[in-house]
């Protein structure tokens, strides 16, 4: 059997398990859909599933993630991060080195890939940290489509280098204005674009969540992260790890490492939620790990999601862009239910102490949203000891976040840059 083949059956082994036929997994999921988008569903369900059980599609696939993203992305031992410690050792899954920087590469290769199966021209894309944007305009220009991505004003502030990068790559990008200006809203002006368009239009949702069957299409491409992940750490420890951590707004980037460990129960897999300026706050992104989260529908889906009494949502907070969704993936919230995986929260505060220690120690700069990741691992390596392995998946580089790192570290230096540079275009202008 090939090294494709093997991947193809490892990603049918992994996701199966957790893939609803009915699109619900638990009480979580469904479809709450406008009729108008009930063909546009059936057409991609259809597809989905033929192309799920479809070895070439996957060769294919696969190939493209080698031969143009680069993978496998390795499983770095983080020496100096273990000795800084003392306890357990720490591995971390190196997402980061994906073309485009981020694991965001994964599904929206594949999903172009089906959308160019279903005879689509055009793609459509939400963003908030801007990762998901650029991999789409991205695909769409390595595969031949044209591309429209969503994004939020407020966050089209904090990363606007990705918005650079998705105009030169040659997709249009669309201001949205209203409510908190964030994820949620660039979800719903998405989904207007494609009621009008869905003929020639494929909606690339970009994590796993949304109506049946975008949490199991999102999950099933980025499984490819666990099933690497687990032959790497068998094959550098020989043995399964103790603890696997992953960041969770949506829930793409950790259902992709969790999954090829869902059947090992003695592996504890944890979703790190963005934990903003605290509980009390009221200023984060947690629907789980604070509790906070309450079932309802929205977006076309049914989760956990933080809204008030009435059931309107509210606004999230968080130093990591891509962290700051309202809802959470409903197969997150159902192994969280199940208590397969468990949730905690790292606030602002914490990842900017968590992210000043991985760059002093290991010279990598993960993304403020993969850093919540690390700032939960430290947060609970006092208990393990040097038997424990803890693998940390940075999903993304931190080349995005620039501006909002050195606001959180509150860089002197920095300040006194940027006010020379708005000086000098001041003069430009004149």
């Amino acid at each position: 059997m090939s090294a494709k083949n093997e991947v193809f059956e490892s990603i049918s082994a992994t996701t199966n398990a957790l893939t609803s036929v009915n699109g619900y997994y638990g009480d979580y999921g469904g479809m709450f859909i406008p009729e108008i988008l009930v063909p546009a569903f059936e057409e991609i369900k259809e597809h989905f599933e033929v192309i799920r059980h479809d070895d070439s599609f996957w060769q294919q696939y696969c190939a493209l993630l080698a031969d143009y993203s680069g993978r496998p992305t390795p499983l770095t031992y983080a020496d100096r991060l273990t000795e800084h410690f003392g306890r357990a050792k720490i591995y971390i899954k190196r997402e980061d080195l994906n073309h485009s920087g981020a694991h965001k590469i994964n599904n929206a290769l594949g999903q172009v890939m089906l959308a160019k199966k279903m005879g689509k021209t055009r793609v459509i894309a939400e963003t908030g940290a801007g990762q998901h944007g650029v991999a789409t305009a991205t695909a769409a220009a390595k595969l031949g489509l044209s591309a429209t991505i969503y994004m939020g004003r407020e966050d089209m502030e904090r990363q606007y280098a990705n918005v650079f990068w998705m105009k030169r790559l040659g997709a249009e990008v669309v201001a949205v204005d209203y409510g908190s200006q964030t994820l949620k809203d660039a979800i719903n002006e998405a989904l207007r674009d494609w009621v009008s368009s869905f003929e020639t239009t494929h909606y690339v949702l970009g994590t796993a969540s949304g109506a049946h069957p975008f949490p199991a299409i999102v999950a099933y491409f980025q499984s490819i992260i666990g099933i690497e992940t687990k032959e790497q750490i068998v094959r550098a420890s020989g043995r399964l790890p103790s603890r696997v951590y992953a960041c969770v707004g949506g829930g793409s980037n950790a259902l992709g490492v969790f999954q090829a460990f869902y059947p090992h129960e003695e592996v504890k897999l944890i979703g790190i939620e963005a934990g903003g300026q605290g509980k009390e706050s009221g200023k984060h992104a947690s629907r789980i790990a604070y509790g906070e989260g309450k079932l309802g529908v929205a977006q076309g889906y049914k989760t956990l999601f933080l809204q008030n009494n009435d059931g309107q949502m509210n606004d999230t907070f968080s130093i990591a862009a891509g962290l700051d969704y309202v809802g959470v993936s409903p197969i997150l919230a159902y192994l969280a239910e199940r208590e397969r995986v468990q949730f905690s929260a790292a606030t602002d505060a914490e990842v900017i102490r968590a992210l000043e220690i991985v760059m002093k120690t290991e010279g990598l700069i993960p993304a403020l949203e993969s850093t919540h990741a690390f700032a939960g691992a430290f947060h609970d390596i006092v208990e393990s000891s040097k038997s424990d392995i803890f693998i940390i998946n940075m999903s993304g580089r931190g080349d995005k976040d620039i501006f909002n790192i050195a606001e959180g570290l509150n860089d002197e230096e920095w300040k006194a840059f940027i006010h020379r540079k708005s000086k000098q275009f001041e003069v430009q202008a004149r």
